[in-house]
């Protein structure tokens, strides 16, 4: 009797210990932040270590707890993984590139919620005349780079080019709204553009290979799935000697010859320094307007050599 009473004991302070996880976990006055990151890739991965750098160096290690998970690129996970941080009862949830914010911003209108790698918040949330400043429980960083600077990039590099093919996923809302931009600007200048969108990512070697084909140049915007795929674009335009203009640095360096770019990790350092204004009560995030950072012109030296291209001296040779 008395072991089967220890047991039922035990049984019952393991339970309380359990159901105590989420409610009592800042008991020990630390930040609790949620980390929910799209996927594996160099940009999305260097903006995560810049924010939770700033978060560190602005609160102190000993201060705070982070839960970072990574959805693999599937945008269900994301869901699953900002309802667990909301049942969680995290101080933040900071989202790293927009399928993870728009999660977010589904599960919750009370958590603080921070996104980087994000284009265009405006188009992400559905808010029309999107004026800078979401004006609820969200705010952030945007990687977008100036995209009449990019478009006019491709006239400064490649001034005899007639055509430009332009490469994105259409499951990606910021992919067609820079797509559609540059359109805007180059067809202005008198380029043809035509749009080569795809929802699979097995297509997009045969989608490349349609415009190499039948375009001058290709332009790939700041887009998650090409970034995962850069490499497939590489080898073929490498072949086919057709230059790439690239929205961002990662892209870039896999499939680019010169890009307009940020540095992620700066970015993500912003997006941790916003964290740190928020939670120590300094900032109300439903003030606080979306933050970007500086453009710099980069190119890839061993694609340029490959294609026989020389850059001006404005351009900075990735690392």
């Amino acid at each position: 009797m008395k072991r089967i009473i220890s047991l039922i004991i035990a049984a019952v302070m393991l339970t309380a210990v359990c159901l105590c996880t989420s409610s009592c976990a800042k008991s020990d006055g630390k930040y609790r932040i949620g980390i929910v990151q799209l996927i594996t890739h160099d940009a999305l991965d260097a903006a995560t270590e810049g924010f939770k750098a700033a978060v560190i160096d602005n609160l102190g290690a000993e201060n705070v707890v982070f839960d970072l998970q990574n959805a693999s690129g599937d945008t269900a996970q994301c869901a699953t993984i900002v309802n667990s941080f909301v049942n969680d009862k995290v101080d933040l949830i900071m989202a790293n590139a927009t399928p993870a914010l728009q999660a977010a911003y589904n599960a919750t209108k009370k958590i603080p919620i921070l996104g980087t790698s994000v284009t265009e918040y405006g188009v992400a949330l559905g808010i029309e005349n999107f004026n800078g400043v979401v004006g609820s429980n969200v705010s952030g960083t945007s990687d977008l780079a100036p995209l009449s600077e990019q478009a006019d990039m491709i006239l400064e590099l490649f001034p005899e080019a007639k055509t430009a093919g332009l490469i994105y996923c259409n499951a990606e809302p910021n992919s067609a709204y820079q797509v559609k931009e540059v359109t805007k600007f180059l067809e202005a200048k008198g380029v043809t553009c035509t749009s080569y969108s795809f929802s699979d990512s097995n297509d997009i070697a045969a989608l490349t290979n349609r415009a190499v084909a039948e375009c001058d140049v290709i332009y790939v915007p700041t887009d998650n799935t090409v970034a995962n795929s850069g490499a497939i674009i590489g080898n073929i335009v490498r072949e086919a000697k057709k230059p790439v203009i690239a929205g961002e640095e990662g892209i870039c360096a896999k499939c680019g010859v010169a890009t307009l770019s940020i540095s992620y990790y700066d970015l993500g350092y912003k997006t941790g320094e916003m964290a740190a204004q928020i939670l120590k009560g300094e900032a109300k995030i439903e003030e606080m307007p979306i933050a970007y950072a500086p453009a710099v012109k980069k190119y890839n030296k061993d694609m340029a050599d490959a294609l026989g291209i020389t850059l001006p001296e404005a351009y900075t040779e990735i690392k």
